[in-house]
């Protein structure tokens, strides 16, 4: 037997003879590796598992010979694509991706590391793979919160919406699957709607209540629509204590006898606690309309998730209203859909189409469902907000009635309408790049940053000629009504703060240094819609930058405005659309975008269409229809009489 040094060295002397020996008989000659030239040496697999993973770049040995004279060049370059692919893998696990199509990608990346370090064998090193993978996940700095590299849109769209909201500290994944962790820049954007829209919401008359998380298994079977629409997204409460497994095996479980007579569902929306709540409130016609507004969190189970677009839990605010015609009710639900298309294009410059939905789309319980509807930059829509006419049908399954004017018990009729974190996705999508997020000044937490840059050590007449200059810009612009943040953070460099501030998204950054408060001047770069910096005078600063975050604000809804116009095509066959949209993913950059189209409302079609070609009526516009253009015209699927013109399209 040898002895393990004697080993190793037998090992390494037998693998540089067995490399030669093949270059030699593939008629190969090897050269010595230098930075200036590269090897070129196909990989030989051993294993067969590989055999059906893409093809390897061939630039790099993976012997041990071959690791041990690799130029810091060449070293480099490795380690640049081990952390892209894994990042790509990240990405594919965020998406749902299964693990036989994930299989190729890690066995890419192990055979990536193989080639740095031979001590990882891309064949038989599987499970000390994953014991390090096991050792990152525990490590709070791992390799998810060190990347910082952004997918370009048009090589991956869904990518580059996840890279956004990682990379730009807006949420990050939680224990809890399908839920989300939001971070304090995108609560600050949350918080920015909310403020905004519970004004309107004050305005539109309702006030803000709370109800119970947890809501009674039989409250929702009263409403049969309501309980079909929801049951399958139901989280649900059956015990209420836990005790310690008397076997050991399974540590805490449900203690069978706290068993729930009536299990608890975690509210997917409040319709039923609230109505239960209207009926003890309503007595009378001096009682409506009765308004009220919650915001809170809600639990639809999903299985496959996109940060803010579609996520077990969520925060939203919810209104329900209840009133004594139907007329009223119908009026209180249009209006309040017009105050959420008015706050999308004044805070959030995101341009919306106003509608109905079609029957098979419309809230579980609804008579009628109003909806607004967003163009994302990749062609695909996104519902922004929904308002539904109830009817009666909670009110009857509730026992709600008021007394008339006439002393006669009358049905009331309801209202409910909602936007949620969803927004958050919409703002992301519409307006940001490949350099980071791009925020609309009225709902930026941070409006302008200001970079000081200080002067030599030893001149401590410039520190406080520019202290002074900084408080005084400072002043003006708070005294604008301005969000300011001065980055004087010492310990990082003015580049990394222009990038940093850069990628979340800032509009105005203002960088103010020695020089510049010499001449009583600072420097304005906005995020987009303005090229290059701009000189601007210290007592100017406060208007200049009010008129400049104005412009920057009609800048991003002037081109989303266009970008909805472009991305509307009209009177396309049925034929064009499904060629279209058949083949269009959310991965894609450029897609097709939306079809307006004649359409005879038809729930058979409309699904058959959406088993043909993935797309779904968004909405039946509220002005092409309240227009008549639908009249005279023939279905663009079936050929009948149409009686509506339908926005049809892809969507998240």
């Amino acid at each position: 037997m040898f002895s393990k040094p004697y080993l190793l060295i037998g090992l390494t002397m037998m693998a540089s003879m067995l490399a030669m020996s093949r270059a030699f008989q593939m008629g190969t000659r090897l050269a010595a590796v230098s930075s200036s030239r590269r090897t070129n040496v196909r990989l030989v697999r051993a294993s067969t598992h590989f055999h059906n993973t893409k093809t390897l770049s061939r630039r790099f040995m993976s012997s041990q010979v071959a690791s041990t004279s690799l130029t810091e060049e060449q070293k480099s370059e490795l380690e640049y694509k081990i952390k892209n692919k894994g990042d790509e893998i990240r990405t594919l696990k965020d998406n749902g991706i299964s693990k036989e199509d994930l299989a190729p990608h890690v066995a890419e990346l192990l055979e990536l590391k193989s080639q740095l370090d031979p001590s990882i064998s891309a064949s038989g090193g599987k499970q000390k793979q994953q014991q390090q993978q096991q050792k990152k996940q525990q490590n709070s700095n791992n390799e998810d919160a060190e990347s910082d590299y952004i997918t370009p849109r048009s090589e991956n769209y869904s990518r580059w919406y996840n890279d956004i909201i990682r990379v730009c500290d807006l949420a990050d994944s939680s224990p809890v699957r399908g839920c989300m962790v939001i971070k304090p820049w995108g609560m600050s954007l949350w918080n920015s709607i909310q403020t905004d829209l519970d004004a309107r919401i004050k305005e539109h008359g309702a006030e803000n209540a709370y109800f119970p998380l947890l809501i009674p298994k039989s409250f929702l079977s009263k409403e049969a629509e309501h309980v079909d629409g929801f049951a399958k997204e139901c989280a649900v409460v059956t015990h209420h204590r836990l005790t310690v497994d008397p076997s050991g095996e399974q540590g805490l479980i449900a203690d069978p006898e706290a068993e729930l007579e009536d299990p608890l569902i975690i509210r997917p929306t409040s319709e039923t606690m609230i109505w239960n709540m209207f009926k003890k409130w309503i007595v009378s016609h001096r009682d409506l309309p009765l308004k009220v507004n919650q915001w809170a969190n809600v639990m639809r189970w999903e299985m496959r998730t996109r940060p803010f677009l579609r996520t077990s839990e969520f925060l939203w605010q919810e209104g329900h209203t209840a009133h004594a015609t139907a007329e009223g009710a119908i009026e209180d639900s249009k209006a309040m859909l017009n105050q959420y298309a008015d706050m999308c294009e004044k805070l959030l410059a995101i341009p919306v189409v106003k509608g109905a939905k079609s029957p098979a789309e419309r809230f579980a319980g609804a008579e009628e469902t109003f909806t607004i509807e967003a163009l994302m930059q990749n062609g695909w829509a996104l519902q922004s907000g929904t308002s539904h006419f109830l009817g009666q049908s909670f009110g009857k399954a509730f026992d709600v009635t008021f007394q008339d004017t006439d002393g006669k018990q009358q049905d009331v009729w309801g209202t409910s309408w909602g936007v949620s974190t969803r927004l958050l996705g919409a703002l992301i999508m519409t307006h940001s790049d490949d350099a980071g997020l791009v925020l609309p000044p009225r709902v930026a937490p941070v409006q302008v940053v200001v970079v000081p840059i200080p002067p030599k050590k030893n001149d401590e007449d410039g520190k406080v000629a520019l202290d002074t200059a900084l408080d005084n810009l400072v002043a003006d612009l708070k005294s604008k009504g301005l969000k300011v943040k001065v980055d004087d953070r010492e310990y990082v460099r003015n580049g990394a703060k222009y990038f940093e501030w850069e990628r979340k998204g800032v509009p105005l950054r203002i960088e103010l240094g020695p020089r510049d408060v010499k001449g009583g001047v600072c420097v304005f770069k906005y995020r987009v819609g303005s090229e290059g910096k701009e000189t601007v005078r210290l007592e100017e600063v406060g208007a200049k930058a009010v008129e400049g975050l104005d412009n920057l604000q009609d800048y991003l809804l002037d081109s989303a405005k266009e970008r909805l116009a472009a991305g509307i095509n009209m009177m396309a066959t049925y034929d064009q659309m499904k060629e279209a949209l058949e083949a269009d993913e959310a991965s894609e950059y450029n897609g097709p975008g939306l079809y307006l189209v004649p359409w005879k409302c038809d729930t058979n079609n409309e699904e058959k269409i959406k088993e043909e070609c993935k797309a779904t009526i968004r909405c039946y516009p509220t002005d092409v229809n309240e227009a008549g253009m639908w009249e005279g015209k023939k279905c663009f699927y079936s050929g009948e009489d149409a009686t509506h013109m339908a926005l049809f399209g892809r969507a998240f």
